[in-house]
Formats: structure tokens, C-alpha cells, sequence
């Protein structure tokens, strides 16, 4: 008799979801886990998730917090284990069969969650907890956990009739699809283009380190002599900002502001509109006015109104400056016997021949400074000085790319913190922008911390062969942004994995990113990292000052632009009725009623608005300059006393980044401040008068 040799989707003897990691750390084993490990992960873990709510629902003794609320929270450990990868893997390193599974089993997931929130016996123990509360002698962690999974249910339709729980099912279901679809669109959009240049002269102005990174592409793809660039940031936006060739220019930003609005199979359009069409449905199957409404209750502004006023009152003074920006740029060109209006594709090419103007600074001159190296060296310096972290290499774990690379986090004293992996260059396989995620949150077991798995995902400019990653001014600041991430992520200290870390509101989770951003840019900051990649020389003074001094240059710009991508969420989701126009009406209207000059488009145009589409910041993307007002604000506590002041990094550490979703955010807030924050700070920052009173909730 032949031995058949088992199939390795169906063996679990061979699927590392099935067991225990046997990796340093209980990291995932990126060596072995194959494509077809998911999908039987998945189907059990769905199986074992349902029986164990079912168990608790059927459960014959009286609701207590432990065999109902702790039950709950520890419920479904392998399907959050297999998702957590998987997940990862399909922003970070996705392939043909991941997209296609993602599409696959997004109803599949969409109809469990709500087989768990519309249980009509599990929610009636867990209101039962509830309205019960105060017998169980609840901590303060204990009593946020049992508010968090109540409000869940309800804010899940627990509450409504059969015919109703019927209708959010199939509205979950529906906008569980669009959304991956989106963001496949948009991948598939940025991996199909190519700028392909093959006469040299059309490439002056270009930085050498971008033309041999653009022939190194061109080599890849079998173009070799010729010179590719493509709809990476890393790739575009220096190619906007330098080619002297402005029908290419032009050429490449079309191309960039019409990802997913080709009318090909991978458009967005009807998916945008979709999308915000059921979100309106669903917020007022569950009694709210609009989707902006129901978002907004779990957020610092609390409502839409309020979210509308802080962006209004600061859209004015941006456009005000956005149009002097303009003038200026307009004077160039036509020295330049340019006589037309300014083009998005001129701003960033003329915006870099002003900063030579005015402050004698161009980005080519800041660049050799920012060895990527030498920035995380200057990230890790900042952590130790503000919290006693430091920072090893490890060589021995598993990784799913071999770019990646992973590091353990411990205190001063060496007790561990966490494990972080990096993950900083653009490829076909990662979707665009620069995020923070977990592979494993943090959590309390038998009185142990259960040590965070972090990830930080960036698309940042490609080493050469003559030269390691320069990374831009702009991309420096993302390292420290995403970096703040990492650390809410890695310091987290509380006992239940759903309130650690970033599971904070919106608005709150990019305070701890966005403060650090202020340390990057700190003149005694960069005197620590910042060195010539060459001969090791610390940033001169003088281009320090270059760089303060235009501190708020283009701020008009970079304000405007970003208010228009945020009032254009808002105005998706806070629609009476359905969206009935296309969205290049609808869009152009909401635009016109801001009053936006042509020669700035919002950030992100509606068919790759991934954010708020295919990335959880729906009604959100406001949320950016909200935390703005308070990482400003905190970093002013700093700057007015010392930059590494123990005292203020020890508070904002314990009552921000160790805290997660324990307590109210605004609470937390104050009591590392000592009171709510002022705009003031955030003007300043960004080179806007505007006459405002304290920000408050």
C-alpha cells in the first residue's frame, strides 16, 4: 500500500495556527506559514469562537462579570491570531491568493461579528452585567471593559427588532466587501502604472539618487537604459517636486490624482459612493442621523458639529495662506515665460525653487543628513532620553520579507517591553502610506504582562548602490509619527488586550505619533542624529536655522490641503439622504463650497481616499488635526521646561501611552496637563492667526 502524504491546508499538525509558536518571543513563524495555512484557520476558528459565545449565552447560572464579560474577552483566540497575521500580510506583503481570500472572507467575518453582537441571549447577560454593576465590586479597568462590550452591542443593533438585525446583517455584509475591494483597486491602480522615460534630457533636475533608483526599476522590469518612476510616494512625489520637465510632471499627476477613476476594473467610484450611501443606512437603522454621528459619539469631538467648527475655523487662515503661496509660485513661472494658472503639478516643483529663494535651503542639501540609520538611531535616542527604552537587533526571528527587521524592547534595567518589527521600503506587495499595527497586543495572564508584538510599515526612498536610504525631511518626520504608534503600542500596561494600546478613539490615537513628530524637528534633536551619511559631520547650525526658519513655509498648502481631504470626509458621512450625484459632482461641489483654489486638489481625492474607504478612519480623517491641538499643546509643556523633562515624560507615560482605552481620553489628557489644551500652540506651529478660545469637549 502507497502512503498518501497529507494535505498540508487540511494537516494542523503542519499549521502553525493550530499550535502553540515555537519562536523566540511566541512570534509568528513567517518561515512557516504558507497561503494555504488561513483558510483552515479561519473555518476553525470561527467553529471554536461560536461554541464558546454559545456556551456563554447558554449558560444557566446568573450573568457576573466573570462568566460573562472576562468569558467574552477571552473568546476566539485562534481566529484573533490567525487574523492578526493575516491582516498584516495583506497591507504589508499580499499576494494574488491573500487578495482573493481577503474578498472571500470579509462576509464570512462580517456575518460572525454580528452573530456575536445580535445574540439576543448573550446580550440580555451581558445588560444584565451591566445594570447590575455595582454588586460586583468592579475596579475602575473592570467597570470601563463591562461599559465598552455593553455600548458594543448596542452600537452593534442589539436593540433592534428581527426584521432590523436582519437589515444591518446584510449592510455589514455588503460594506465589508466594498471596502477590501477598494483597497485592492487602489493597489492594483498604483502597481499598473509606470512613467517610462528614455531620453536623458527629460530627467535634469532630478536628484541622482531618484534617476538611479528609477533605472534600477526600469532594470527590474526588464526596461534596462531606460528609466521608470512610478505612483509610489517614494517615486512621485520627488519626481513632482524636481523633474524640470513639466509635461511629465503633469503626465505622472494625472496619473496619481485619477488612481481608481480610469473606468477600468479597478475603478472606485461606485464603490465610494456605495459605501458612504450604506454607512447613511446603517447609522439610522441604529438611530442616529448620519454615519458622522454614530462615528463621532466614541470620539473626543462627540459630535460632527463639533468637528466641523475646529476645521472651519482653521480653514480660512490656511486658504488665506494658500493663496499668498500661489502668488508666489504664479511670479515664478512667468519668469520662467510661464504664463498659464498654477497646476497642482507645478506647486511642489515651484514650492522647492522658493525655499531656495527665501531660506537658501534646498531638500537635496538636507538629505545626506537623514541616513535612514541615523534616524532610527535618533528615534531610539529620543525613547531612551524620554522613557529609559532601549533598543537590540535581533537576527533570530522568523520575518515575512527581507526587508523587515526586528528589535527587543526593554527598560533601563533590561526588563523586557515588547518586540517591534520594522518595515520601511515601497513594493508591489504593500499598499501605500506608512501605518502602525500589532501582531500581538498587549494583556495581563495569571498576573503576567503578555509582551506586545508591535509592526511599523513604511513606503520610504530605496537605498542606491552608491548610497544607503536618504530619507527625505518629510519622511524623517513620518519615521518619528509612526514611531509614537509603536511606543502606545509597546508601553501599554492594562489587563485587557481590547483596551490596550491604540484602541483609543480616533482622535486620541494620534497623540502619541504626532508629539513625537515635535522631536524630530527639535534643533538639540537633530544635533543627535542628524549626520552626514559620508563623513559622519553633525547637521550644521546653519541649516538648522535654514530649517526653523521655514518652519511654517508652505504651511498653506500642506493646512489646505489636508482640511479639504477632511471636510470632504465629513461631508460624505453626514449626508440626509443618498448620495445620488457621481462622485466627481459630488466632490467638485463639496470643493467649490470650501472655495478651494484650483492648483490644490485635496489630499486624497475620493476614489483613493483609503483612509476613510478601505482603512477604518470613515467620518475620522479629521482626527489628525484634532491631536494636533493636543500634541502641540503637550510638547509645549516640554519646550517651556526642558526637552527630555523626566517628571512630564514619566506622566505621559503613565496616564497616556500606558493607560489604552481604560479611561476617558480627555480625562487622561488633563491629568498629564493639568488642564484641557489650548489651539494657541497648534497656530503657531502652523503660521495661523486665528482668534480661539481654549479648545473644549
Amino acid at each position: 500500500m502507497t502512503a498518501c502524504k497529507k494535505d498540508a491546508s487540511t494537516d494542523k499538525s503542519e499549521n502553525p495556527f493550530f499550535t502553540e509558536y515555537e519562536t523566540p518571543y511566541q512570534v509568528p513563524p513567517f518561515d512557516k506559514i504558507k497561503n494555504e495555512h488561513f483558510e483552515p484557520a479561519f473555518i476553525e476558528g470561527f467553529k471554536a469562537q461560536t461554541e464558546e459565545i454559545n456556551k456563554i449565552a447558554n449558560e444557566t447560572a446568573e450573568p457576573t462579570f466573570e462568566n460573562t464579560i472576562i468569558a467574552m474577552e477571552n473568546s476566539g483566540k485562534l481566529l484573533k491570531k490567525t487574523l492578526t497575521v493575516f491582516f498584516n500580510l495583506t497591507s504589508s506583503n499580499t499576494n494574488d491568493t491573500l487578495q482573493a481570500l481577503a474578498q472571500k472572507n470579509a462576509p464570512l467575518l462580517s456575518k460572525h461579528n454580528d452573530d456575536i453582537y445580535l445574540n439576543e441571549k448573550l446580550f440580555q447577560r451581558v445588560k444584565s452585567v451591566y445594570e447590575n454593576q455595582d454588586k460586583f465590586n468592579l475596579n475602575p479597568e473592570q467597570k470601563k471593559l463591562l461599559e465598552e462590550k455593553y455600548k458594543k452591542f448596542v452600537r452593534s443593533g442589539a436593540n433592534l427588532n428581527a426584521e432590523g438585525k436582519n437589515k444591518l446583517r446584510k449592510l455589514n455584509e455588503e460594506l465589508s466587501v466594498l471596502s477590501v475591494k477598494f483597497g485592492d483597486n487602489l493597489l492594483s491602480e498604483i502597481n499598473n502604472y509606470e512613467l517610462v522615460v528614455d531620453k536623458k534630457e527629460n530627467l535634469t533636475g532630478l536628484p541622482e539618487s531618484l534617476v538611479e533608483s528609477a533605472a534600477n526599476t526600469a532594470k527590474e522590469k526588464g526596461k534596462e537604459g531606460k528609466w521608470i518612476f512610478t505612483l509610489q510616494n517614494a517615486s512621485v512625489m520627488p519626481f513632482l517636486q524636481f523633474a524640470d520637465n513639466r509635461d511629465l510632471r503633469k503626465e505622472i499627476w494625472t496619473a496619481y490624482q485619477n488612481r481608481g477613476n480610469n473606468g477600468n476594473e479597478f475603478d472606485n467610484k461606485e464603490l465610494a459612493i456605495k459605501q458612504a450611501n450604506l454607512r447613511n443606512e446603517k447609522a439610522k437603522l441604529l438611530g442616529y442621523t448620519n454615519h458622522a454621528a454614530y462615528v463621532l459619539e466614541e470620539s473626543m469631538a462627540k459630535t460632527p458639529e463639533k468637528a466641523f467648527d475646529l476645521l472651519n475655523q482653521l480653514w480660512k487662515p490656511a486658504l488665506e495662506n494658500a493663496k499668498k503661496e500661489e502668488a508666489e509660485i504664479a511670479a515664478l513661472m512667468k519668469a520662467d515665460g510661464i504664463n498659464d494658472a498654477v497646476q497642482p503639478y507645478d506647486w511642489r516643483y515651484y514650492t522647492e525653487k522658493l525655499r531656495k529663494q527665501k531660506f537658501d535651503l534646498e531638500e537635496s542639501e538636507i538629505k545626506p543628513y537623514f541616513a535612514i540609520d541615523n534616524v532610527r538611531d535618533g528615534v531610539f535616542m529620543v525613547t531612551e532620553k524620554l522613557y529609559g527604552l532601549k533598543f537590540e537587533q535581533l537576527t533570530n526571528l522568523p520575518i515575512y520579507h527581507k526587508d523587515v527587521t526586528t528589535w527587543k524592547v526593554t527598560e533601563a534595567d533590561g526588563k523586557e517591553v515588547g518586540i517591534l518589527y520594522m518595515d520601511m521600503h515601497p513594493r508591489e506587495s504593500k499598499r501605500g502610506g506608512a501605518w502602525m499595527s500589532s501582531f500581538r497586543e498587549q494583556k495581563m495572564e495569571n498576573g503576567k504582562r503578555i509582551l506586545p508584538v508591535v509592526t511599523i510599515v513604511c513606503n520610504f526612498t530605496q537605498p542606491t548602490a552608491d548610497a544607503p536610504a536618504l530619507l527625505t525631511y518629510d519622511e524623517t518626520i513620518t519615521f518619528f509619527h509612526e514611531f509614537g504608534h509603536a511606543l502606545h503600542g509597546l508601553l501599554s500596561n492594562v489587563t485587557y488586550e481590547s483596551l490596550s494600546g491604540t484602541n483609543v478613539s480616533r482622535d486620541f490615537v494620534e497623540l502619541p505619533s504626532q508629539v513625537m513628530e515635535n522631536w524630530a524637528a527639535d534643533p538639540e534633536v537633530l544635533k543627535m542624529y542628524a549626520k552626514h551619511y559620508k563623513t559622519g559631520e553633525i547637521i550644521p547650525d546653519a541649516l538648522i536655522q535654514k530649517l526653523e526658519k521655514s518652519g511654517t513655509f508652505d504651511q498653506g498648502f500642506a493646512t489646505t490641503e489636508y482640511l479639504a481631504a477632511s471636510l470632504l470626509d465629513l461631508d460624505y458621512h453626514t449626508q440626509a439622504g443618498n448620495i445620488t450625484k457621481s462622485v466627481t459632482d459630488f466632490e467638485k461641489e463639496s470643493m467649490q463650497k470650501l472655495g478651494l483654489i484650483s492648483s490644490i486638489i485635496p489630499r486624497y481625492k475620493s476614489t483613493y481616499f483609503q483612509h476613510i474607504f478601505a482603512g477604518g478612519y470613515s467620518a475620522g480623517y479629521y482626527s489628525y488635526i484634532w491631536s494636533g491641538v493636543l500634541d502641540t499643546d503637550a510638547y509645549s509643556v516640554f519646550k517651556s521646561t526642558s526637552l527630555f523633562n523626566q517628571e512630564k515624560a514619566q506622566s505621559f507615560r503613565k496616564n497616556i501611552l500606558e493607560k489604552g482605552n481604560t479611561e476617558d481620553a480627555m480625562e487622561l489628557y488633563k491629568k498629564f496637563r493639568g488642564s484641557e489644551p489650548s489651539i494657541e500652540p497648534l497656530l503657531k506651529k502652523r503660521g495661523l492667526t486665528v482668534n480661539q478660545n481654549n479648545l473644549k469637549n
